[in-house]
């Protein structure tokens, strides 16, 4: 595989995909992304620097959101014997791989650039559809059934986006996936501003994160879904790991846990 396939693409799809290899790495019974793996030698080197600057808490939280979400993705499709998955801002994402889908079918979602990109560096299988498109434009839904149970991922996305947009959004999928659910991660307002933090100091200075959630009941509310779950991250982490970690990575995720800073939500799109 060519490096320069990885050339191009947003800055900050970099920071998971090395965080999912060096967590893989270094411990592979938590969280093992074998396709994530095979790209290290393809990484621009430009973006190397990020495993060696990248600390362990760092790529904990940036790993325990797809734990998370590819539990969740379990269950869905445990639950449903067709349904659809709808990775939104789906990047580099490599969750088809890991899950190994029967007779779910992904839809890979992204802007055309990433998902030409997407196509060179992880081909296109069986199972996937691989969707080019403005993720706020609704168009690329119709390559979709949008009758069949529908859950819709957005997994390090939302952030980048403020919050009004993102009703709006919300309200078009209402009416668009009568059977939908959405995860997405989100952080409170302190949680948000620790992020934009960590962004900027791995060298990704232009990408600014505007949306927090301070309460995923107040947000069901605003946007007329039903709360299914209020996901802290690091639950499984811990259990898991435990005095593994290092010290400093047992204290932030103890306390981002405690005060539901990071977690994923997960609504219902309609009550019905």
């Amino acid at each position: 595989m060519a490096k320069e396939n990885l050339q191009g693409i947003a800055d900050t799809l970099y920071i998971p995909l090395v965080a999912r290899i060096s967590v893989s790495k270094q411990f592979p019974d938590f969280f093992c992304d074998e396709k994530a793996l095979s790209l290290e030698s393809s990484i621009p080197e430009k973006w190397k620097h990020i495993m060696e600057a990248a600390k362990e808490y760092e790529n904990m939280a940036a790993v325990a959101r797809y734990f998370n979400f590819d539990d969740m993705t379990r269950k869905f499709m445990a639950a449903h014997e067709r349904c659809n998955i709808v990775n939104l801002g789906a990047g580099l994402d490599t969750g088809f791989h890991r899950l190994q889908p029967t007779k779910a079918v992904f839809y890979e979602v992204d802007l055309p650039e990433v998902i030409d990109v997407r196509r060179k560096v992880l081909g296109e299988h069986d199972g996937e559809v691989l969707l080019g498109g403005d993720m706020f434009d609704l168009s690329w839904a119709t390559a979709i059934d949008c009758t069949l149970p529908t859950l819709l991922m957005a997994s390090g996305v939302f952030q980048y986006f403020p919050h009004a947009r993102l009703h709006g959004f919300i309200r078009d999928l209402k009416k668009t996936f009568p059977k939908g659910e959405l995860a997405f991660d989100a952080t409170t307002r302190i949680g948000i501003e620790v992020a934009n933090y960590y962004v900027r100091r791995l060298g990704n200075r232009d990408a600014h994160m505007p949306f927090y959630i301070n309460s995923s009941k107040a947000f069901a509310r605003k946007t007329d879904t039903v709360l299914m779950e209020n996901r802290p991250f690091f639950t499984d982490l811990r259990r898991i790991l435990g005095p593994r970690l290092k010290r400093s990575t047992r204290f932030l995720t103890f306390w981002g846990d405690l005060l539901n800073m990071s977690r994923v939500i997960h609504l219902k799109l309609n009550a019905k």
